[in-house]
């Protein structure tokens, strides 16, 4: 399958649904969102652990190292290994719903944070890192899905300071493959990083996969707000970030203590300069953010929902009980 993989990297709130649904517009590509392959494989003990399991995950990491190390090509084997298992997987749904295209593309931003792990695994398959300058995304992560809390939103993932620093390091040095492309660029000049992509992966550039609704894509993660609005790449959410960050104070030391422990070359590899991050805050006039009316569809109201239940909940009534019943739980379903 190396030859036929395409993983598309980056953060959550990327623009990653957008250009996967651009590049699943083709007649060379197909793609199924956020199959979550990777990480949860990255995670079975050889390359990390996870913090809890249902078994015992720390011996299962030694045992895993030391047989790992009496195979013939040690870890070359692990890895091998896999590569099989992966290859079965995206082989049979290639096969299936490929209808004969030559690329599955895997659109899971969780890949981004098991980068070297995955590039272990598939060397040689193609990848096309996506990144955005960082307060869009987190201004977009914490109004997605935390209805605006960017205090919530940070307390459950700080996703710029965990996912720039791996996604960096891979553009310092490179272990596959890949093109870099921004959210920015596709949304200003979609035509052109189509065509550079279309080059990258040696396909035909086919122009009007650009109005990307003229393909279905399978159902599932992703983006459930934005690309279901236009019929194809708009601007308008490029700085709109930058208004909302002038107008409060706190949103915006949110957003710059994430950044605040990045090198001036990591930020610089991703796409900006340190010098140059806040420059679209100084051309904002006085009162021009404007909170957006709130709608109360069926997504919208079970954010909400979540946010204000999760909000403080360990130290509330009910998060007592929640525990309560998750262990009485526990204790019926042991003996299942």
């Amino acid at each position: 399958m190396q030859d036929n993989l395409i993983f598309l990297i980056s953060t959550p709130r990327s623009g990653s649904t957008l250009l996967m649904r651009i590049l699943n517009a083709t007649s060379h590509i197909y793609s199924r969102p956020e199959p979550h392959m990777m990480p949860a494989l990255a995670h079975l003990g050889f390359w990390k652990t996870v913090d809890t399991a249902p078994y015992d995950q720390l011996q299962a990491q030694i045992a895993m190292r030391e047989f790992v190390a009496d195979l013939p090509k040690n870890e070359s084997d692990y890895y091998d290994a896999c590569r099989a298992y992966c290859d079965t997987l995206y082989g049979r749904m290639h096969a299936h719903m490929g209808g004969g295209q030559r690329y599955f593309l895997d659109k899971t931003p969780a890949n981004a944070l098991v980068l070297p792990f995955l590039t272990k695994v598939y060397p040689n398959a193609k990848y096309i890192i996506l990144t955005r300058h960082p307060a869009a995304i987190f201004a977009s992560y914490a109004n997605s899905f935390f209805d605006g809390d960017y205090d919530a939103a940070v307390k459950f993932n700080p996703i710029l300071s965990r996912y720039i620093p791996v996604v960096s390091a891979f553009l310092k040095n490179p272990t596959a493959p890949y093109v870099h492309v921004t959210y920015e660029g596709v949304a200003s000049n979609p035509e052109g990083e189509l065509r550079r992509i279309s080059e990258f992966l040696d396909i035909p550039f086919e122009e009007d996969a650009i109005n990307y609704k003229k393909a279905d894509v399978a159902a599932g993660l992703g983006d459930p707000i934005g690309v279901q609005k236009h019929d194809r790449p708009v601007t308008s959410s490029i700085h709109k970030w930058a208004a909302e960050l002038a107008s409060d104070d706190f949103k915006f030391e949110t957003v710059a203590n994430q950044l605040s422990g990045l090198s001036d070359e990591e930020l610089e590899l991703w796409g900006t300069t340190r010098e140059d991050l806040w420059e679209p805050m100084l051309t904002v006039e006085q009162g021009a953010y404007k909170a957006k009316k709130k709608k109360w569809d069926r997504y919208s109201s079970q954010r909400r929902m979540l946010v204000a239940l999760r909000k403080d909940i360990h130290n509330k009534p009910l998060g007592r009980w929640v525990k309560k019943i998750r262990f009485i739980c526990d204790v019926l379903l042991r003996g299942s």
